[in-house]
């Protein structure tokens, strides 16, 4: 990755001026530039892959002195103590203070290999033990897809018909083709009504949906085939996270008094 100005310009500005330390790694018009400064910058830096090399260090002194300038020249003008400023620089703040503290809440509350195995069962579950693989026609009333029906009783093409009737842009250039896909993936009227088809039959009815009307034609089935529980595992623990993370707002929430000015 190349290490651009722009990086090092970006990690400067989200840093509030109080954030500066006792030792400088410069001076600008008497005012230090603290190492503090420097060492976070060069960390978040490190963080996203970028070697620090004398180059490196020169581009980010000479930055933050240009920042100083910048900032001397702003505290002249006043603007440091403007409203808006103010109410900004203190959001800030809480952005920051609110990041570092949920951070920190991960890093002590890590979602353990058993729970996360558990989600898997849960998943698999969920997931079935048969997967189906369908072609549909989706049209907006269920007079249209009752006429649909009839057509394709009387012997109409099903793929042809898909092309010509269906409002469904994903599959309708496919002939309705929906290729392989397990019942939790779907609505559950369309999964619960392909779940007791017959191999090569087309539903009786029109199943509706709050996408419109469906006339399903099950092409096959076979055993499930879950994704594997490796493939699933850091998408699976960053849900608990997520989870964790609500019920943390929702604890907090309840223990609070809290007043909405009207």
């Amino acid at each position: 990755m190349k290490f651009t100005k722009t990086l090092i310009t970006l990690a400067i500005l989200s840093l509030a001026p109080s954030a500066f330390a006792a030792d400088a790694v410069a001076t600008v018009n008497g005012k230090p530039i603290k190492q503090s400064i420097y060492d976070v910058i060069t960390k978040d830096i490190s963080a996203n892959g970028q070697k620090i090399d004398d180059n490196t260090k020169n581009a980010i002194i000479n930055e933050l002195v240009s920042s100083e300038l910048i900032y001397q020249e702003a505290q002249k003008l006043g603007l440091d103590k403007q409203p808006d400023f103010l109410a900004r620089e203190e959001l800030g703040r809480r952005k920051l203070l609110t990041s570092m503290f949920l951070q920190d809440y991960v890093k002590k509350n890590p979602v353990s290999d058993a729970d996360t195995k558990a989600a898997y069962e849960q998943y698999k579950k969920a997931y079935g033990d048969k997967e189906y693989n369908a072609r549909h026609i989706l049209v907006k009333t269920e007079t249209d897809a009752k006429d649909i029906i009839a057509q394709l009783n009387k012997g109409a093409d099903f793929a042809k018909l898909a092309k010509e009737k269906s409002i469904d842009p994903g599959s309708k250039d496919k002939g309705g083709d929906l290729g392989w896909f397990s019942p939790a993936s779907m609505v559950k009227p369309f999964s619960d009504v392909a779940a007791n088809m017959q191999k090569g039959s087309i539903s009786a009815s029109p199943v509706q949906t709050q996408f419109g009307w469906h006339v399903i034609k099950l092409i096959d089935t076979r055993p499930a085939q879950p994704m594997a529980y490796d493939k699933l595992k850091d998408g699976l623990q960053k849900n608990l996270q997520q989870r964790n993370l609500e019920k943390l707002m929702a604890d907090l929430h309840n223990k609070a008094k809290i007043e909405i000015a009207k």
